[in-house]
């Protein structure tokens, strides 16, 4: 039977997922999408699908994956999703359809326990105690009986942890074969059972490290792979811009001064002077970074000549010169040692890579691609191509690569029927492309509102605007809201105002990105008051538009304080922007439109998660409402009911609250 008729047979009323579990409900975009991802297999080419919120392209894409005997690559875009996808839906989709697969989970490195690295921590001078020892005993106790030595494993580990960067190895710092500990390595043996899988989960960061180092291990599984599927693939352009570039920051600097002197002391104390050496590249780095002065934190400076913009070409020369003068002696000095331990033969390639980044960077910037000075507690020097077309190109259709299906899927691809905003910085402009839309009801699931006579988004009155309205309609609601905002400093202001208005409340519960840990904050948001508990705001930017998954009534507000546009003064968006200019495009039209756009989606994506739930989006931007491009992003948001008043929408939260209380009260 041919793969398409199989999967037909898998999604229909009365198939193997309908007997297998009694929520299956035939969704005829599913199916759509699956018998798409079946005529990809078989013809060995590169699908692109946008599949939007609802439609179930997780088991869209593994159905015909797993019937289609073939070595399966599956990358997502987070650890998170990782985990969800190995644990959750393979293992029940395996079971459901009866296949003889294997499957295995590949995360990077940074994700094991190392051995090697945390026999050594114990005994470093520069270990710190206070904050971490706890957290060492917990790990060396659960070390001799984790199988895996993947840290999530780990119960009560904040992924925030001092200690993590202690006991997991990077690229850097990784000894490789001459490691003591090396035959009970975590990442060697998750490798292993990676390359003898018949389907792999890994990330796009995973995938993306391994393309520019060839260190991950994906590089001796592609080539057995014939079928690799991109989950939440908008994302990929940015990852791989940020891992196919090159980039140094004083953190790396600090972390190899800091190696190079533990290993010193506990292995060659006594035959170098360990505390000079680390002493003064420690003191070079600091020195880079005091070289820059103050500045906001998040601040990007333009570098498109030697010396970064607003600095002192001489004083900044000055610098990195004395970088390299101290990189220089300890990769001298480590040389001699290396005979010792394997840990001075990495420490001495480390010196040397660092040495040569700091010398490229000491010169003009490469043509084709963008440079910046990204400043914050530490200081990071960057540079990075424009788009990954080149890239994927040369995979997706270079030598040998023809037999492959390659399947790009995300519930945000683009806002035109060809996805440009996607398949064009990632070289994929031949492919097929689908867009597949939701199964919700959002005419009558959702409304959508734009307050009027609303101060305007360059109005300095704007932020506490938005935070006044968020403060009213919470409480209105009694929580379930969700606010978005575009900028840090919005998210600060916004969340301050919020927890002083809510400061006595026996109601409210006030959450702000940053207060405590990414899963923690999603975890006590979608409680709300479902235990008796006070209702949540939850306030938040950057990585919450995304990927966020709360169903039901404990969100049932999204308010996003204004347009998604990218910030015209970054200097990757300069950079973008200028090349579209140059060959006769619209920076605007052709790209911040098209950003603006698929963040606004992503945003609003946030409130309807299942057929059963309610809600309202309201986007705080009357150029939504009065200018010419407003309907074009307008059109890129589901066709909800659009409210006219405040009156409209405060009728609308009336009726949320009252069904939610019938929901909740004792029957």
């Amino acid at each position: 039977m041919k793969l398409e008729s199989q999967v037909q047979a898998v999604f229909a009323s009365d198939g193997v997922l309908a007997r297998a579990t009694d929520q299956f409900l035939p969704r005829e975009g599913q199916t759509e999408m699956a018998l798409a991802v079946a005529r990809a297999i078989e013809g060995a080419y590169p699908l692109v699908v946008e599949a939007s919120t609802g439609v179930g392209k997780t088991f869209s894409y593994l159905v015909p994956a797993l019937l289609s005997g073939e070595r399966v690559l599956l990358s997502t875009a987070t650890k998170a999703l990782q985990d969800q996808l190995f644990g959750r839906d393979l293992p029940a989709l395996v079971k459901a359809l009866g296949v003889p697969v294997s499957t295995a989970l590949l995360k990077g490195r940074g994700s094991y326990l190392c051995l090697h690295r945390m026999e050594m921590a114990r005994h470093d001078a520069n270990f710190p105690e206070r904050t971490a020892l706890r957290a060492l005993a917990k790990v060396e106790a659960w070390a001799p009986v984790t199988r895996t030595g993947d840290l999530a494993e780990l119960p009560g580990l904040d992924e925030r942890s001092a200690v993590i960067p202690w006991v997991t190895s990077t690229r850097e710092n990784c000894l490789g074969a001459p490691c003591p500990r090396f035959r009970a390595c975590h990442v060697n043996h998750a490798r292993r059972e990676a390359l003898a899988a018949d389907v792999v989960v890994i990330n796009h960061h995973l995938f993306f490290a391994d393309m520019a180092v060839r260190e991950s291990g994906v590089a001796e599984l592609l080539p057995s792979v014939r079928i690799a599927i991109f989950d939440e693939a908008h994302q990929l352009n940015e990852t791989g811009v940020q891992f196919l570039g090159k980039n140094l920051s004083t953190g790396q600097l600090l972390d190899f001064s800091r190696d190079m002197l533990g290993a010193g002391l506990q292995l060659a104390r006594g035959l170098l002077d360990w505390s000079q050496l680390a002493g003064a590249v420690e003191h070079a780095a600091r020195d880079l970074r005091l070289s820059v002065g103050k500045a906001y934190p998040g601040t990007k400076l333009r570098w498109t000549d030697v010396t970064p913009e607003g600095l002192d070409a001489s004083e900044w020369s000055s610098a990195l010169h004395a970088l390299g003068a101290a990189l220089l002696p300890a990769r001298d000095a480590l040389d001699t040692v290396s005979e010792i331990a394997p840990d001075f033969v990495r420490l001495h390639e480390r010196a040397t890579e660092l040495a040569a980044r700091a010398q490229a960077f000491a010169g003009f910037p490469e043509p084709g691609g963008v440079r910046w000075l990204d400043v914050g507690t530490q200081l990071r020097l960057v540079e990075s191509p424009l788009d990954i077309s080149k890239t994927v190109k040369a995979k997706v259709f270079g030598e040998g690569e023809s037999a492959k299906t390659w399947v790009f899927t995300s519930a945000t691809l683009g806002d035109d029927e060809a996805l440009s905003w996607f398949t064009q910085p990632c070289g994929l402009t031949g492919a097929q492309v689908l867009r597949v839309g939701s199964p919700f009801d959002y005419a009558r699931q959702a409304a959508f509102y734009i307050p009027q006579n609303f101060p305007k988004p360059a109005d300095p009155a704007h932020t506490a605007a938005v935070a006044a309205v968020a403060t009213a309609w919470s409480r209105r609601l009694g929580g379930r809201t969700m606010v978005l905002t575009t900028t840090l400093r919005a998210l600060r202001s916004i969340g301050e105002s919020l927890q002083t208005a809510f400061e006595n409340s026996t109601e409210l519960e006030v959450l702000v990105q940053g207060a405590m840990p990414k899963r923690m904050l999603i975890e006590r948001f979608r409680e709300g008051d479902s235990h008796g508990g006070r209702g949540c705001v939850l306030v938040a930017s950057a990585s919450f538009w995304e990927g966020i998954d709360v169903p039901g009534d404990a969100l049932q507000l999204v308010i996003i304080d204004k347009l998604p546009f990218p910030p015209p003064n970054d200097p990757m968006v300069e950079a973008k922007s200028r090349l579209l200019e140059s060959v006769g495009k619209s920076a605007f039209n052709d790209y911040f439109l098209p950003e603006a756009a698929v963040a606004l989606k992503q945003g609003a994506g946030r409130l309807i998660r299942r057929e059963t739930d309610q809600g309202v989006l309201v986007v705080c931007d009357s150029r939504l409402a009065v200018m010419g491009y407003g309907k074009r992003l307008l059109r890129a948001l589901p066709a909800m009911q659009r409210l006219a008043s405040e009156q409209e929408l405060e009728a609308r939260l009336d009726l949320l609250t009252r069904t939610c209380t019938k929901a909740h009260s004792p029957t």
